[in-house]
């Protein structure tokens, strides 16, 4: 843990809440960048935060805003919905009334195993940490609405004879 001299005594830093991460950006907001007391008026913000503690979780949000902006942090890019399928952004205004829905891309039965792997790991609901560390390439709706199927398909095991094979068959990892 990190420890820091105030009033001649260590003290130990806590980690930042959500609450407080939210309280601290709000106040990012309403003080002025160039106010001479900024970072005294944004802890004021902030109970048992210093302005110094809040100066330093401001040059960490700097910090890894750069990281961000110069690639430097590995995230899927299928987290962007409104991109195509190549990764552009979609330019479209919109879709005229005539223009058909876009089909899905069926999944492949290495991401079928993945999202196994993912339910055993996360369990049944959590669809955006299986989106984010076990089926990488799809969004935690496209998780989500391929558990939906999953689901049903094993719900309806015993007429399952009379239909065609599907992915959804697949149980094991």
């Amino acid at each position: 843990m990190d420890f820091y001299r105030a009033a001649g005594r260590p003290v130990t830093r806590l980690p930042w809440s959500k609450e407080e991460d939210k309280v601290f950006e709000s106040a990012l907001v309403l003080c002025p960048e160039h106010a001479p007391d900024r970072w005294a008026l944004v802890a004021a913000q902030l109970p048992g935060r210093t302005p110094q503690e809040a100066w330093e979780h401001y040059q960490a949000l700097v910090a890894d805003v750069d990281l961000i902006e110069r690639g430097a942090v590995d995230f899927p890019g299928c987290w962007d919905e409104d991109d195509n399928e190549d990764g552009a952004p979609d330019r479209r205004a919109g879709k005229s009334r005539g223009e058909e829905r876009r089909r899905g891309i069926p999944w492949s039965e290495e991401e079928h195993r993945l999202f196994l792997e993912g339910l055993e790991k996360y369990g049944r609901g959590d669809w955006r940490n299986i989106s984010r560390f076990s089926v990488r390439s799809r969004t935690p709706t496209q998780v989500a609405s391929h558990a939906q199927k999953y689901f049903i398909r094993q719900t309806n095991a015993a007429t399952r004879d009379s239909k065609r094979k599907s992915i959804h068959d697949i149980t094991t990892p």
